[in-house]
């Protein structure tokens, strides 16, 4: 069922080719259908609200049930399954190997029920559409802070390359029993350095203010590694590699970083910041992830190094 839970090449792409068969005049699924959709290594309910032919293919529009509308999307057929108690099994035993909450993959805290009128959703230790595809879920509690906050969050919407980018990087680490090799080249802190000269040539005057957000980057990166970025059968290798002193960002690279964003709207739902603030961070958060897309291929690993797996004890 990988593949089946990748987000297909024709999203956000040109035209399909003309040798490419024309979708069926009926389509899979119907508006008001509950289904079961793939967002991030997991599987979610959802409820298809609009059915149409684009680019030559069927594409649905959902709502993850239990989750904000803010994240309802257009997906392909590929993220979808039939509303069955086969695929049903299938999501309960995915989400036993993610070592997922009931109460989490329903939207709802164990702490406390999310909002009725805004139903909420997340992006955990994800990635796999992770990242699906593109839209990231609130905290992973799914809560919906009294303080408001929360309605301050803010979408960092991850270029489709990127998603993919991190669908491969979970499927590398979780399927294949691949692990990054360590320590990366560029690091963090080079991508960080080689973004900040790139905008300084572009713009002089915008040097500090880009500097500033840079430096939260590199401490958020620094501190969230060890805790929130890292997949189970990467934790020994992390513990070996980040020792004394060292610092993740002089470690790790783009794969890691790239984690990052999935996580950043949920750590900043604790931050208090203005309103006009926040959206000028996104909208440089925003132009840092197109820098990163612009050089995908010299920043991004495109295989993992597969000497580390079950058999040198990296899996837990």
């Amino acid at each position: 069922m990988g593949n089946s839970s990748k987000d297909n090449s024709a999203v956000n792409s040109g035209d399909a080719s003309p040798a490419d068969a024309p979708p069926s005049d009926s389509s899979t699924y119907s508006e008001g259908e509950k289904v079961l959709a793939y967002h991030g290594p997991r599987i979610y309910e959802a409820k298809v609200q609009k059915a149409e032919i684009r680019k030559n293919e069927w594409r649905y529009f959902v709502h993850y049930l239990g989750w904000n509308k803010n994240w309802d999307e257009w997906v392909g057929e590929s993220r979808l399954m039939k509303h069955t108690e086969a695929n049903v099994v299938k999501q309960h035993a995915l989400d036993k190997k993610q070592g997922v909450d009931k109460n989490v993959r329903s939207g709802r805290s164990t702490q406390g029920k999310a909002k009725s009128s805004t139903d909420a959703k997340v992006d955990k230790e994800d990635i796999r559409n992770n990242v699906s595809k593109g839209k990231k879920r609130k905290n992973d509690s799914g809560i919906e802070k009294g303080s408001g906050n929360v309605e301050k969050l803010f979408k960092i919407q991850i270029p489709a390359s990127l998603k993919k980018q991190l669908v491969d990087d979970w499927d590398f680490v979780n399927q294949q029993d691949k692990l990054v090799k360590l320590p990366r080249s560029p690091t963090v802190d080079e991508i960080l350095t080689k973004y900040l000269e790139y905008k300084s040539k572009k713009d002089s005057m915008a040097a500090d203010s880009t500097g500033e957000v840079l430096k939260g980057i590199r401490c958020y990166f620094d501190k969230a590694l060890p805790m929130m970025l890292l997949y189970k059968k990467e934790r020994k290798q992390c513990n070996e590699a980040v020792v004394d002193s060292v610092s993740p960002s002089t470690i790790y690279g783009a794969e890691h970083l790239l984690r990052l964003f999935v996580k950043l709207p949920e750590l900043l739902a604790y931050v208090n910041i203005e309103e006009e603030t926040l959206n000028r961070l996104q909208l440089k958060l925003l132009d840092f992830l197109k820098f990163l897309q612009k050089n995908q291929s010299t920043y991004f690993l495109s295989a993992y190094d597969g000497t580390k797996g079950k058999g040198k004890g990296r899996d837990e």
